[in-house]
């Protein structure tokens, strides 16, 4: 499961950075970024093996966060897209680093606010052991998204 989940956050890591260093067209990175979610449901179903009933109860819950994780992405897209083009034009001021990071500090306090919402969501329309492995499964993506992003963020000049 790592290396396909790998895979897709490597991609999603480039998408984060494209728009700031590629200029490439928002339409092309949005449908990018609707072939990786579809990607991410597939590894998800796969990996949850749910009966019909548990089905019925999951898949409205995990679109709920998975749109709600996409508001903070999108947050996060924006703030990583300011960071780029202060960086690539070497405007970066210490006032708006510090103003990133404390955009930053909020994204990662709402993802927190959000990872909570969701799990209580999911401990609801699944059995303990299952909502956990989707947790898990969740936690993963995660934090492989942040690793890959580490990874190609590159440090204030």
């Amino acid at each position: 499961m790592r290396s396909t989940i790998s895979t897709c956050l490597l991609a999603i890591g480039l998408i984060g950075a494209l728009p700031a260093v590629a200029e490439e067209p928002a339409k092309n990175l949005a449908s990018i970024h609707q072939k990786l979610q579809a990607d991410k449901k597939a590894i998800v179903a796969n990996y949850m093996t749910l009966t019909d009933a548990e089905a019925a109860r999951f898949w409205p819950v995990y679109e709920q966060i998975q749109t709600d994780q996409g508001k903070l992405e999108a947050r996060m897209q924006s703030l990583l897209q300011s960071y780029a083009a202060d960086y690539r034009n070497q405007t970066l001021t210490d006032e708006k680093a510090q103003k990133l990071l404390d955009d930053w500090i909020a994204i990662d306090l709402d993802y927190a606010k959000q990872r909570a919402a969701a799990a209580g969501a999911v401990t609801k329309a699944l059995p303990g052991k299952k909502a956990a492995r989707y947790l898990q499964i969740e936690n993963e993506y995660r934090a492989l998204v942040r690793y890959d992003l580490a990874a190609i963020v590159p440090l204030a000049r």
